[in-house]
């Protein structure tokens, strides 16, 4: 983001995009939120107190399933769905939450994915799915084969799983990929090499699972969640 500012706490229509994040949880009616700070974990708390969150502090950045690892204390009286979100992810509607939910237990998912269909996958991780359209695995574009890298399924980071078959498989997921990184996405396979149902879901507007990773797209997100108010406001009573 070329800044030394924490890369949720950067202003998006006058508020962190973070809060946008935790808005959209609260709209939902989760029972508890807990946001995973890394860099700057001390300042992001500052910053975000008012929210009425739960923190947990992942000391070393090792990826994403390492990050989800951290939470593993908090949540160890805790029987039920666990949604994963994303920081930098601010234009998710509670909406599609709603409907991933929906979806995950009326297939009896031990997982589910929420994807997006994009003309250019780039840098996404994709969607692989067996011949009864279960999620088999996810693959990171950077270890994608020929094939895969032309799948235009991708993994929005946006996951609902059971608590329970989680944390089962976390602390086995490994770092043997070219980020050397420890990928919530490899959850997926292990659970999948069980035999459990995993579900994907297709987000039916992609841009809301759009992320920000560089000032030229917050600029951008900026102007979409501009003109997002202005419809709301012309369709508001």
């Amino acid at each position: 983001m070329k800044s030394d500012l924490p890369k949720v706490l950067h202003q998006l229509g006058g508020k962190p995009m973070v809060e946008y994040v935790v808005d959209t949880a609260k709209e939902l009616g989760v029972e508890r939120i807990i946001l995973v700070v890394g860099h700057k974990g001390n300042q992001t708390q500052e910053s975000l107190k008012h929210l009425n969150v739960e923190f947990v502090v992942q000391e070393e950045q090792l990826g994403t399933g390492h990050a989800v690892l951290q939470t593993k204390e908090l949540l160890s009286d805790f029987d039920g769905d666990v949604l994963i979100l994303c920081g930098d992810v601010p234009l998710l509607r509670a909406d599609t939450l709603n409907k991933l939910l929906e979806e995950h237990r009326r297939k009896k998912a031990v997982a589910t994915v929420l994807t997006a269909v994009l003309d250019d996958p780039s840098h996404y991780g994709r969607i692989i799915r067996d011949k009864h359209g279960m999620v088999q695995e996810i693959v990171e574009a950077k270890d994608a084969d020929a094939d895969q890298i032309n799948i235009r399924e991708i993994n929005t980071g946006i996951f609902c799983f059971d608590r329970a078959s989680l944390f089962s498989v976390l602390e086995k997921i490994t770092n043997d990929n070219k980020q050397r990184e420890y990928y919530l996405t490899d959850a997926v396979k292990l659970l999948r090499d069980r035999n459990l149902p995993i579900r994907g879901m297709v987000t039916p507007d992609p841009v809301e699972t759009l992320g920000i990773n560089s000032p030229e797209e917050l600029k951008k997100m900026e102007k979409i969640l501009l003109k997002r108010q202005s419809i709301q406001t012309k369709v508001s009573p």
